[in-house]
């Protein structure tokens, strides 16, 4: 930040302020200085230096250190071998960072020692330094960089901004009036008087890597009061450093943990296909655009067969988008949408003869013969067990439960408990002994349980993923009433976690829709209801499906 020549002036003039015996730290000195003319360099040194002694004369009451001790994060390059001896309290909280206590006084910040801690008592202390670290005033605003993450910059004139980092989720209620996900949060905290983060919701989370961490490395630079240049994972109240340095080369590069790796990848793959309710953007889905877009995926198949995913998924898409104007599936391009997801899906499973599909009034779409290349796609097997089950597809349901699961235990987005769902609905609809998918099912509660997952947000498996199983249990167990009940809560559940979002998905429950569909087969009283269409339900605008 200075010139050689700018910095040897710096170090001669806070020479005699400092000891032969001691370091002296320079940095937000020098930050100081290089915004000021020379000339106003001795004034600036003078004071610095003076604000330094005047908050390290200690003495203070107990009743002072109580009123303005605050809890504070620290560069664990700052702590000199003096500090590190006499702040034997101190612990580091992630690489990089240490927490101390420190004392907000009249005309600067004076780092506590062990001493002030014992003539206080550690844990009365720790609950002042808390209680005075959550009043101190900050300034909120959400910044989006590039892409679509959305990043919340919290700042302001205290130096003990950054610190509060250390309780982010309490710092987040207060801003935006709710607290993070379970997933927690990427942050920075770059300077005292700044920390940026990102909440961990959906796939965007790849692009706020890359812009926090420009974001952070900035502002440290730009200092004063560098703190790290490091992007952190806030996850529970502890922070991981994602950032690696590399000395021989002096880059450096982001590495998320293994756990927060897979979480990433579980959440590219949902909001990929338009599982998470993520922020809503109010616009409702164009129907006539999606089936454009369909139509056209659709038609690129004979000379892109492998783009059969997006298709697939494009089509899912479209029959969900109808229920917004056609919640019952009553008309027949509804119903089309419906019929051409279930083609393609199963085309995509368990492969196809070629076969026509429809899509309303454009003319009738040609499916090319397909082989059988089941993709290592969990959710996507579910999607189209779910829409054959719904469709009343008896052949393609017995088609996709040969699908092996060792192909589909590839896909290394998904959880545990999303395979044994699996394995649960392959074992029932095979007809196989009811222990073995009693056996089953309770492996598919037992790896869905909070300390398990890893991959999925938490209110999603919940409150979506895993309310197929629940019903699936009470279906199995044959009794109605409670059968009701779980469905009633599934899809209260449904309408919970979507709240007002326009969402294709938003639109139809499908794995309830899928449950309520084998219970209503067999018998149980089960009447239409929001987000479960009343002509697939009853079977009445089923037809006869192609391929």
């Amino acid at each position: 930040m200075l010139t050689a020549a700018q910095a040897a002036r710096l170090r001669e003039l806070a020479a005699p302020h400092t000891e032969d015996d001691h370091s002296t730290s320079l940095t937000n000195l020098a930050h100081m200085c290089r915004h000021e003319p020379e000339d106003r360099w001795p004034d600036l040194v003078d004071a610095h230096f003076a604000g330094l002694r005047a908050a390290s004369s200690g003495g203070e009451s107990t009743a002072e250190l109580l009123r303005g001790v605050h809890a504070r994060l620290l560069p664990v390059e700052s702590l000199t071998p003096e500090l590190t001896g006499a702040m034997r309290y101190a612990r580091p909280v992630a690489e990089g960072l240490v927490f101390a206590y420190a004392l907000d006084g009249p005309t600067a910040v004076r780092i506590l020692t062990d001493a002030d801690v014992e003539r206080v008592g550690l844990e009365k202390l720790g609950e002042a330094a808390y209680a005075n670290l959550s009043r101190v005033p900050v300034q909120h605003e959400e910044v989006s960089i590039e892409g679509r993450a959305l990043l919340h910059s919290v700042y302001g004139d205290s130096p003990f901004v950054a610190s509060r980092a250390l309780f982010l989720d309490e710092l987040a209620r207060q801003g935006t009036g709710g607290p993070l996900p379970d997933a927690g949060a990427l942050v920075v905290v770059p300077t005292r008087h700044l920390l940026a983060y990102h909440p961990i919701i959906d796939g965007s989370v790849v692009d706020a890597i890359n812009d926090l961490a420009a974001y952070g490395l900035g502002a440290y630079e730009d200092g004063p009061g560098a703190l790290s240049p490091r992007v952190y994972w806030w996850h529970r109240g502890d922070l991981t450093s994602m950032t690696v340095f590399d000395d021989t080369t002096h880059t450096l590069s982001i590495e998320p943990p293994p756990e927060l790796l897979g979480l990433m990848k579980g959440l590219v793959r949902l909001d990929r296909a338009g599982r998470l309710a993520g922020r809503n953007t109010g616009k409702a889905p164009d129907v006539g655009e999606l089936t454009r877009k369909t139509a056209a995926a659709i038609g690129r198949l004979a000379q892109a067969p492998d783009s059969l995913g997006d298709a697939f998924t494009s089509a899912l898409e479209l029959a969900h988008a109808h229920a917004a104007t056609d919640p019952n599936v009553a008309l027949l391009d509804s119903w089309d949408a419906w019929a051409a997801a279930v083609q393609l899906g199963s085309a995509l499973f368990t492969g196809t003869q070629p076969h026509e599909c429809h899509l309303g009034e454009t003319p009738a779409l040609q499916v090319p013969a397909i082989p059988a290349e089941p993709p290592a796609d969990a959710r996507a097997w579910l999607d189209t067990f779910y829409l054959a089950v719904v469709c009343r597809q008896r052949d393609r349901i017995d088609r996709l439960c040969r699908v092996p699961l060792e192909v589909l235990s590839q896909d290394d987005s998904v959880d545990a408990y999303v395979l044994h769902w699996i394995d649960t609905l392959q074992t029932y609809c095979s007809k196989r002994p009811m222990d073995d998918v009693v056996e089953k099912l309770i492996a598919t509660m037992e790896t869905s349980g909070r300390d398990v997952v890893a991959r999925a947000q938490r209110d999603f498996v919940d409150l979506i993923d895993y309310q197929p199983a629940a019903l699936f249990h009470r279906l199995i167990a044959r009794d109605h009433d409670q059968f009701t009940e779980a469905l009633n809560e599934a899809l209260a559940h449904h309408g919970r976690y979507w709240g007002d979002s326009t969402a294709p998905r938003a639109q139809v429950a499908l794995g309830p829709l899928a449950m309520a569909s084998l219970a209503y087969d067999s018998g149980f009283p089960v009447a239409p209801q929001p987000y479960l269409p009343k002509y697939l339900l009853n079977r009445e605008r089923i037809e006869t499906i192609p391929g």
